[in-house]
């Protein structure tokens, strides 16, 4: 196994053990031990020191691992919505990889986006010629949808 193989791996399982709630119970249990453990220790400055260096460190390694999921999490999304981008014939496919715009063009394509949707919510819609939803010829309907019965 490659070492990116390994550490995709290795991150994922992180990221799932350190999100559940089996994970916050070890955290609470080791900060539960490690303050029972003070009057043993006197509460000295080497007790103390246990904690800063060990959540430290913990917190050091876990960020990189974590980071590491969220990235592949959101390429997936990213490839997904460009598959429907592409898939939907009144999608602009301009939007596809919208996500490496520079940051002055998402911010023009979020003021398009709030103009059309105060358009679509004003009496009369979206004006004529203005980009709407995409028809929905060959969707399938919402299983609580009346017209699909």
């Amino acid at each position: 196994m490659r070492m990116r193989d390994a550490f995709r791996a290795a991150a994922h399982a992180t990221s799932c053990a350190i999100g559940s709630p089996y994970g916050f119970a070890v955290a609470v249990l080791v900060v539960v031990i490690w303050a029972a453990c003070g009057p043993t220790f006197h509460y000295s400055d080497t007790w103390q020191l246990v904690i800063n260096t060990g959540t430290t460190v913990v917190t050091f390694l876990v960020v990189f691992m974590i980071q590491n999921t969220q990235n592949r999490d959101a390429r997936a999304i990213h490839l997904k919505l460009d598959e429907l981008i592409r898939a939907v014939d009144a999608a602009r496919n301009r939007l596809v990889d919208v996500e490496d715009l520079p940051d002055e063009e998402l911010a023009r394509l979020a003021r398009e986006f709030q103009r059309l949707r105060r358009d679509i919510d004003t009496p009369g819609g979206a004006p004529e010629g203005a980009p709407t939803a995409a028809p929905s010829a060959g969707k399938r309907p919402a299983v609580d949808d009346p017209t699909a019965r």
